[in-house]
């Protein structure tokens, strides 16, 4: 069970990074209309605001580097919690910018998964 929950999570964390750093508009099919997120203490919901304010973030071009990624199971109805640290570095920047971020994924009907729950800091 513990190798299935890490897979998944490894698996999420990949695909999620890889459509940040490429497509974002394209993240819109990981969240739902009960979809949060807080970046930086701002807090949105549904999937529409979300996708916005990842969409109009101050640069078009990164690169996250992954760190660490922590995943357990999160109740009985098979969500997965997963913890990320890594490092986002932008265009033009000499230095990466450090970060950690927090996904609370909810599994669907049709046996996938969706992020209920989004939490993003940069670490200072």
């Amino acid at each position: 069970m513990e190798e299935q929950i890490d897979s998944v999570g490894k698996a999420f964390v990949d695909h999620y990074y890889h459509l940040f750093d490429n497509n974002r508009p394209a993240m819109s099919s990981l969240y739902q209309p009960t979809s949060m997120l807080t970046f930086e203490g701002q807090k949105l919901l549904g999937v529409e605001d979300i996708i916005t304010k990842l969409t109009q973030l101050p640069f078009d071009q990164c690169r996250h580097v992954i760190s660490t990624v922590d995943s357990q199971p999160a109740s009985v109805t098979g969500g997965i919690v997963v913890f990320v640290s890594g490092s986002l570095q932008l265009p033009g920047e000499n230095h990466p910018l450090q970060f950690s971020q927090m996904f609370h994924l909810s599994p669907t009907p049709q046996g996938n998964f969706f992020v209920l729950n989004d939490i993003f800091r940069l670490n200072y």
